[in-house]
């Protein structure tokens, strides 16, 4: 048995002892190195494989083809888990993947979709322009000649573009899921096999519905419904692509490499999936954490800001915990790999952000319910409405029927409906940016109206999200411009963010900084250095006492700027305490306002922050903020988020970092700041473009607003067939005579659709 070195990790791979496990797949043994490389062998191995990737030597590396695991789900209906791709037998949205990678896919529908609406919207366009000119009487050609004209331009539109809502038409008769793509088959296809029936065999229509001599058709409103569809369609497509943009930028946070150190203490870069539990990692000046672990050589100042959304980084040293995809700062250090792949906390958050997104009811769903009932109920109507005619009607009795039963089905096709809530919500959407308030999506705006909880992030959100120097104390005879320029000096050479606060905070007071000597950094204490021949220290109370330089003076002064939310550094010159500084995160202008005019209106305000407990309590006491969670990472604020809600609250939440992800999208609704991360905003439904907090009212008007609009116009849309339906069945016949031609229905279904467009636009003015 032959012995070899993984070209990766530099391990022994003995098959004979079988180190590191293995598994059989087709015939073949699948060895483990001790690290967890994954190297393949024939059962009786001579030697490496010659199948190996370009570069790594013959060694494959890799693990045997496992069975596909993908899981297709419906956008509408996440209940719905199929193993392949297709329509949803529910609602007949395409379903999508349920996993997500870095790259984003082609979306095929969505190309489909626009191609099937552009060739569509070309041919209906001179279809409706001919048909409005031939009502006017300015065509110059015989009507004869119109209506064959019209048949060519319409077939394609309802037969090629109109396929995909045939088919869901028919799925949806099949499993009785009947929806909104029921309506559209039924309303598109007798609109148009009528039409193709009055122009191939007009005879079997009676002479009062001859036009000089051609039964009126109805191509234009048939292809036209079809052109509105599909743009719904594509806007809609359009829409759902973004869906998984958040988790996307999520994944690209994770170094593609590690930095592995083997026991000999040589070096090699490995791809990220090949880190396990127990490997000793490098991490360089200005790279990502690989993995989740512990720093067991060397330190570093990390930035945290993803996990915890503060921006000043933390120092970590020997035993400290460092979390995967946080960016090393200028120091050095190994650390021991404790957690990867799906168990790092990068990837709890994905998981959790993928889960909440599809855990939401879209507000479609509510013309699909509606539609539940009323497509049977229609149809139903228009058999009815067939059959009485064509027992008991004047002769001829079938045509009549037939005519009668297509008026029915017409003026009950589902343009108003389909537009009721879209058209709103465009219009909602647009009012929205102009007042600096980004919708999402539609379920963000029918969810916003009902909130009575806001959960509030800190740091980004109701402060600043920068470190900035607040005050400047002396003691004894030190001046305070003549304490900055000394402190400011010595920190020059500093790269800790607080140093870089400090600078910038005596250059915006034109203090005038000066060259400093023998500046030497204590990592996690302070700095000193010789400012004009005087020794200055600058750091934590314990750095000076280190010194001997005693800060009990200050402390009591420390103490209340600590609870003001601000960190606090002390200053000695030549052995002497010379003051204190403090930095801080500034609380944003209007955030008082806006906390007080949320609870004015009745909602509850909590805040959620990762900083500590005195630091948050110092800046909810400013803000009139009676309720506090402090401490918790990125996973505890979406399990804060889902246990209010389990109290039965409706719970918005607003924050503005990658921490914030999966609190967001757990939330009802979510409200991400304009000025924070990308994630944060994907992950929203709702974007604050300039992070102010007093657009949370304005939005929620805006919701209420929008509703009411879809609410009525989900009334016109029903109003024309509850009144046009028993018309257009004949109802009035035996008293008054009257009949409602196909033609009327379609123009009864034309003004339906204005009407819904009509007070959707009033929403401008909201």
């Amino acid at each position: 048995m032959v012995t070899h070195l993984d070209p990766v990790c530099g391990m022994t791979v003995d098959p004979s002892k079988n180190k590191g496990g293995s598994f059989e797949h087709a015939n073949t043994t699948y060895y483990f190195c001790g690290v967890g490389c994954r190297t393949k062998f024939e059962s009786e191995p001579e030697g490496w494989l010659k199948s190996g990737p370009k570069g790594m030597g013959p060694s494959t590396r890799t693990e045997p083809p496992a069975p596909s695991t993908d899981v297709w789900l419906c956008p509408m209906d996440p209940e719905v888990r199929e193993p392949k791709p297709g329509d949803c037998p529910v609602c007949g949205m395409a379903l999508e993947p349920n996993t997500v990678t870095a790259a984003e896919p082609k979306n095929h529908e969505l190309h489909d979709m626009t191609r099937r609406f552009w060739i569509s919207a070309a041919l209906s366009a001179p279809l409706l322009a001919l048909a409005m000119l031939d009502m006017v009487g300015v065509v110059p050609l015989s009507m004869k000649t119109v209506v064959w004209i019209q048949l060519a331009l319409a077939t394609p539109v309802c037969l090629w573009a109109a396929a995909p809502f045939y088919v869901r038409a028919v799925n949806s008769l099949k499993t009785w899921n009947l929806n909104m793509f029921t309506l559209i088959g039924i309303g598109v296809g007798v609109s148009y096999s009528y039409s193709l029936i009055a122009t191939l065999a007009p005879d079997v229509f009676p002479h009062q519905f001859r036009h000089e001599g051609v039964v009126a058709v109805y191509f234009e409103a048939a292809a036209v419904i079809v052109t509105l569809i599909l743009l719904g369609q594509v806007l809609e497509l359009r829409a759902r692509s973004q869906t998984g943009a958040a988790i996307r930028k999520l994944l690209g946070l994770a170094p593609s490499t590690a930095r592995l150190v083997r026991d000999d203490g040589t070096e090699a870069d490995i791809p990220l999936p090949h880190v396990t539990v127990g490997q000793r990692l490098r991490v360089r000046p200005g790279e990502k954490v690989p993995v989740d672990g512990v720093i067991v050589d060397g330190g570093s100042a990390i930035d945290e800001s993803m996990v915890t959304g503060e921006p000043m980084p933390v120092t970590k040293g020997i035993d400290d915990e460092v979390v995967g995809a946080t960016i090393n700062g200028t120091g050095s250090f190994i650390m021991r790999a404790e957690k990867v792949g799906s168990d790092t906390l990068l990837a709890r958050i994905v998981s959790m952000v993928a889960a909440a997104q599809r855990s939401r009811a879209p507000i479609q769903r509510l013309a699909d319910r509606v539609a539940g009932y009323f497509v049977p109920a229609v149809v139903l109507i228009a058999v009815v409405t067939f059959g009485v005619w064509s027992l008991f009607g004047p002769e001829p009795k079938m045509a009549y029927g037939l005519v009668n039963a297509v008026a029915v089905l017409i003026i009950a096709c589902p343009c108003a409906l389909g537009l009721a809530t879209p058209m709103s919500i465009m219009v909602a959407a647009g009012r929205g940016a102009g007042v600096g308030v980004l919708f999402r999506n539609a379920e963000a705006i029918e969810l916003l109206q009902s909130v009575d909880t806001i959960v509030v992030d800190k740091t980004g959100t109701l402060t600043e999200g920068k470190p900035t120097l607040v005050a400047v104390e002396t003691a004894g005879v030190f001046n305070a411009d003549d304490l900055l320029r000394c402190a400011a000096s010595v920190e020059q050479g500093s790269e800790h963010p607080l140093a870089a606060a400090i600078v910038a905070g005596a250059k915006a007071k034109g203090v005038a900084l000066v060259t400093v000597t023998a500046f030497e950094s204590v990592t996690g204490r302070g700095v000193r250095g010789k400012v004009e021949a005087r020794d200055v220290l600058v750091g934590t109370d314990v750095f000076l006492k280190e010194a001997g330089v005693s800060t009990v003076d200050l402390e009591p002064r420390a103490d209340a700027l600590r609870r003001e939310g601000q960190t606090v550094m002390f200053v000695a010159v030549d052995g002497a305490v010379g003051g204190l500084l403090s930095v801080g995160d500034r609380i944003k202008a209007g955030a008082a306002d806006a906390v007080r005019d949320l609870k004015a209106v009745g909602l509850r305000v909590v805040m959620l922050t990762g900083d500590n407990k005195t630091t948050a309590q110092g800046v909810a006491s400013a803000l009139g903020i009676s309720e506090v969670i402090a401490e918790v990472l990125p996973d505890q604020k979406a399990e804060v988020v889902q246990r209010l809600e389990r109290e039965g609250r409706i719970v918005a939440m607003a924050g503005d970092g990658i921490n914030d992800a999966p609190a967001l999208a757990a939330a009802t609704v979510g409200i991400a700041m304009g000025t924070g991360t990308d994630v944060a905003m994907e992950s929203a439904g709702i974007t604050l473009v300039n992070g102010d907090l007093r657009a949370i009212l304005r939005a929620r008007r805006l919701s209420q607003a929008t509703m009411a609009n879809i609410r009525q116009n989900l009334f016109f849309a029903f109003a024309y067939n509850t009144i046009g339906v028993p018309v257009a069945a004949g109802v009035l016949y035996p008293v008054f005579g009257l009949l409602l031609s196909p033609m009327i229905a379609a123009g009864a279904m034309s003004l339906s659709s204005v009407s819904v467009i009509g007070n959707a636009l009033r929403l401008r003015k909201a």
